[in-house]
């Protein structure tokens, strides 16, 4: 199922000091560890000297973002559509749109979109994270 993503951030523009740019036509990125997942890059290293990145996460129903760390960067994920679960060093927090999750560096964590439960199907999770500093 393809959600509307019009509305996301990624979906529109970056207003910057030395001009827009549009959002909409970065590609979607199959992650290399992870399948069923895709990241859309907003921000990267060489947009912020370093500071700063932003990522449209895409993970499919059912798929998961299995365990990992980032050593060097705090992340912050803002859920933006469906729903899903994310493990933060063992404790679990139910992902839904409107929360927010705090990842320090080195912290272990794994997200898993919802898949088809009770005849209704799942649909992607979509995650907006931000690492400081900049993942890539």
């Amino acid at each position: 199922m393809n959600a509307d993503t019009s509305r996301f951030v990624g979906a529109g523009r970056l207003a910057r000091p030395d001009g827009d740019s549009d959002l909409s036509t970065r590609p979607w990125n199959p992650h290399p560890r992870f399948a069923g997942v895709a990241l859309r890059h907003l921000l990267t290293a060489a947009d912020t000297d370093g500071a700063l990145s932003a990522h449209l996460v895409r993970i499919d129903a059912g798929a998961e973002l299995s365990s990992h760390t980032h050593d060097g960067s705090l992340e912050l994920h803002e859920v933006v559509q469906g729903s899903g679960v994310c493990t933060l060093d063992g404790r679990e927090a139910i992902y839904q749109p409107g929360v927010c999750g705090l990842i320090p560096a080195g912290v272990a964590h794994s997200v898993r979109a919802n898949a088809k439960q009770d005849g209704h199907d799942g649909e992607a999770l979509y995650i907006l994270a931000k690492f400081a500093p900049a993942l890539l």
